[in-house]
């Protein structure tokens, strides 16, 4: 996911609550970074302030739009009419919410807008594993896990997979952030945690030069 907020503290606050809340983030201060960072990266969704140095939140919001961005667009402002939540809605943007806002609220737009996208339910069944999106659980033949955020976040994209090798790489991109090093065993280590905890039969098999399939 990536915030773009141009009040550095608020900024860097939101990025700090949503990884307390299992997201991977990326948090950038001005429209310039927030489509270098777009172009480079595709993110799930995108928290974007409206009002905006360097280039406009407006603009960045027609930019995605106009590139066909897979991202889902959450636009911030502190004005909050009607006519203004209009105006963001006709750009393009998939949801609006008004400054100052409740935490729980940012994080429940985002997580239903996470799951608007094709094959993304709120609920996915693997066999005898349930991954709730929600409510950030998981279980296995009724068992509830007890699962860190970094774990939950691979399970869930393992799931959405739905049976297809997911890399190293791309759960770096997806579960961990820009600070994450690319040349650590990280993922791997989580991996063997998580198969741990999911316990017998395995469920995640290690495709060899390939990555990890549920």
């Amino acid at each position: 996911m990536l915030v773009v907020e141009d009040h550095v503290a608020l900024a860097n606050r939101i990025g700090e609550g949503l990884r307390d809340a299992g997201f991977a983030v990326d948090v950038v201060y001005d429209g310039s970074a927030a489509l270098q960072r777009s172009a480079a990266t595709e993110y799930d969704v995108v928290v974007l302030d409206r009002d905006l140095p360097s280039v406009h939140g407006d603009q960045v919001c027609r930019r995605l739009v106009r590139d066909r961005s897979s991202s889902r667009i959450l636009m911030l402002t502190a004005a909050a009419d009607v006519e203004d939540r209009v105006d963001g809605l006709e750009l393009g943007a998939d949801d609006y919410l008004g400054k100052p806002f409740a935490f729980h609220e940012l994080i429940a737009r985002i997580r239903a807008l996470g799951r608007r996208g094709p094959g993304s339910p709120a609920i996915v069944h693997r066999g005898d594993l349930v991954v709730d999106r929600a409510r950030h659980r998981a279980s296995r033949a009724g068992i509830s896990l007890s699962l860190t955020r970094k774990e939950f976040g691979v399970l869930e994209c393992l799931a959405d997979a739905d049976g297809a090798p997911v890399s190293a790489e791309q759960l770096l991109e997806h579960v961990w952030d820009e600070n994450a090093d690319p040349f650590s065993n990280t993922v791997a280590v989580t991996i063997a945690r998580l198969r741990r905890k999911l316990g017998d039969p395995p469920l995640i098999e290690t495709v060899v030069g390939v990555g990890y399939r549920l």
